[in-house]
């Protein structure tokens, strides 16, 4: 079999219900799917069971069931038995850093690889790139490794805005990933507005939504790509 991946932008466009954009882009993955589990480790405003329940309200127009990976004893095990993965959005280095500590990492690609959906959304998709070098979140932890899950091999960087206040003298984020592809010209980033995704089908890759993405590779910098662009070239 061959990955089955969504990876969101974020968990809502402008004022929309939480995951209501993202549902037209969920519901297909559930047609032969019943059990998902929830990896929440980049939450840290919320205790798990909070965000576990906000999942489940967002997403309970579908015919699925939602546990939690701290539910359970053996998260490894919990992988395993599910019939789709869940990644939420928070933090990153949170995230990745959980991952690591129950060694998670390699098994979800493994898991994804076979053909078991996955569908992250902010945090949730920065770790499906390479690494979350592009992130843009605080490293509030100091993870054992940036490397990620490398579901796609290249950066991502959900919540694209290229906006910068009036007066505001801090460098936008087209000159923070700039700065990325100036000690490494050979990685692409792929960035990603809200309300849009990256949708991986075996060797197929496809940016779904109808907002632009952003190509930074070398010196092609903030190329548009449009809202139902093939990206298979770039797996």
């Amino acid at each position: 079999m061959s990955a089955n991946a969504l990876l969101l932008s974020a968990s809502r466009v402008g004022n929309t219900p939480y995951l209501q954009h993202a549902l037209q882009f969920i519901q297909p993955l559930c047609a032969d799917t019943r059990k998902w589990i929830f990896i929440p480790y980049a939450g840290v405003g919320m205790s798990y069971d909070q965000y576990l329940e906000k999942v489940r309200q967002g997403l309970s127009s579908l015919p699925i069931t939602i546990n939690s990976i701290h539910e359970f004893g053996d998260p490894k095990q919990a992988i395993k038995d599910a019939d789709g993965i869940f990644v939420g959005g928070g933090n990153t280095f949170q995230l990745i850093n959980e991952l690591y500590r129950y060694d998670l990492i390699h098994l979800i690609k493994e898991q994804v690889n076979l053909g078991k959906p996955y569908v992250g959304w902010s945090a949730g998709s920065n770790i499906a790139g390479l690494s979350i070098r592009t992130t843009n979140d605080m490293p509030i932890v100091e993870p054992p490794s940036f490397a990620a899950i490398s579901l796609v091999p290249f950066q991502l960087n959900p919540h694209y805005s290229n906006y910068q206040a009036p007066g505001h003298n801090g460098e936008t984020r087209a000159q923070r990933l700039f700065e990325f592809t100036q000690v490494d010209p050979l990685t692409p980033i792929i960035a990603i507005q809200e309300g849009s995704a990256l949708k991986l089908q075996g060797d197929k890759l496809t940016l779904v939504g109808d907002k632009l993405g952003y190509l930074f590779h070398g010196e092609q910098q903030e190329v548009e790509i449009k809202a139902g662009s093939d990206l298979s070239h770039y797996l």
